[in-house]
């Protein structure tokens, strides 16, 4: 196993969460997926080159991996972590780029923004698998010779 237990209980509820999330994706409407595609790409404007329903599929999907990857024990802690990072960042980037979603002139969510600013638990786990994720093995064993 390639997972410190004391690593589970985070991955495990982080990672059936972001499932989960992906797996609610897999089947939206086109007004559903308009409205992600345009939140999303009103941050990121590389995604506004994408139809929304493929983006809304392609979301799901990095959803799915990602969230699997949390709950595989064989996937190092540091690697998830920094999958995880990435993908909370980009949330926590849309919070802070989209209007309404924060008070004016503080990072403190709005009513609206709530559904975002939450995401902000993702980057304190992300932030702890990292840090708790050990010495990659090359540099353990090179330290013993």
């Amino acid at each position: 196993m390639r997972t410190k237990p004391r690593h589970l209980p985070v991955r495990l509820a982080t990672g059936a969460y972001i499932v989960n999330a992906g797996l609610s994706k897999l089947d939206v409407g086109d007004d559903k997926a308009k409205q992600l595609h345009a939140m999303a790409s009103g941050t990121y404007d590389a995604l506004d080159e994408l139809e929304p329903r493929f983006f809304v599929k392609l979301l799901a999907a990095a959803e799915i991996v990602l969230g699997t990857a949390l709950i595989v024990p064989m996937v190092p802690s540091r690697l998830a972590g920094l999958g995880l990072g990435a993908f909370s960042g980009g949330l926590l980037g849309m919070y802070l780029s989209t209007p309404g979603m924060h008070q004016e002139g503080s990072i403190r969510p709005t009513s609206d923004g709530t559904c975002l600013a939450k995401d902000v638990w993702m980057l304190g786990s992300a932030l702890s698998l990292v840090m708790d994720g050990g010495k990659p093995k090359a540099k353990r064993r090179a330290k013993h010779r």
